[in-house]
């Protein structure tokens, strides 16, 4: 039913039924966005969300069954750039969901943006610090520019949700703080002390120091 749906809408789609069959279709054919079930046969979607994420950052958005918050948070702890709920109650949010998150995005920006002793260049899709560069997902990299692009600016979790994930109403922020802190886990030298990400207690996040180039 879903991939008649998605093939209605102009998405083409791999279809592949048990989770120990994904990694061999995905190498084979690599997908632009992976659509993942956490109920899959064979092995379940959270290990496969990892076993893709280990070694591709292609854009992963997991679905759950309504009420299973702990599989949520595993499932963006485990790599995933989104989530969604089943039963779908409209399925033009999924579709208008996967198609936020193959959308370029920052196209606009150009140069190099940043904070502290960490560079971005924008157009070349590169994060940079101590000359060391860092491999982030799509997701990741977005989040970054977002609070990079806006110095001084203290996001709230709904401003980035917008900003980032493209939601038009306020919704889960766990998304956020778990994107956030996957994001720190790679780009600070001490994710618990953080310089680039920072926290500002009852808002949001901001940028660090912020320097332009």
């Amino acid at each position: 039913m879903l991939g008649i749906v998605l093939t209605g809408a102009g998405i083409d789609v791999d279809l592949v039924s048990r989770g120990d069959e994904v990694l061999d279709v995905f190498r084979n054919n690599p997908p632009d966005l992976v659509l993942l079930d956490v109920m899959l046969p064979g092995l379940d979607g959270i290990e496969v969300c990892k076993l893709i994420r280990a070694e591709s950052m292609v854009p992963i958005i997991m679905l759950t069954a309504k009420g299973d918050t702990q599989d949520v948070v595993r499932g963006l702890e485990a790599g995933a750039d989104d989530y969604m709920v089943k039963p779908f109650r409209h399925p033009s949010e999924l579709i208008a969901r996967i198609r936020t998150r193959l959308r370029r995005t920052n196209v606009d920006i150009a140069g190099l943006l940043t904070i502290g002793d960490l560079a971005i260049d924008v157009q070349a899709h590169q994060v940079l610090r101590a000359g060391k560069q860092i491999s982030l997902t799509r997701l990741e990299f977005d989040l970054l520019v977002a609070l990079a692009k806006e110095p001084g600016r203290v996001f709230s979790r709904d401003a980035l949700l917008s900003e980032v994930w493209g939601y038009r109403h306020s919704t889960d922020t766990r998304l956020v703080n778990v994107h956030v802190q996957r994001l720190r886990s790679k780009i600070e030298h001490d994710p618990e002390s953080p310089e680039i990400v920072v926290t500002v207690r009852g808002v949001g996040y901001k940028a660090g120091v912020m320097g332009a180039s």
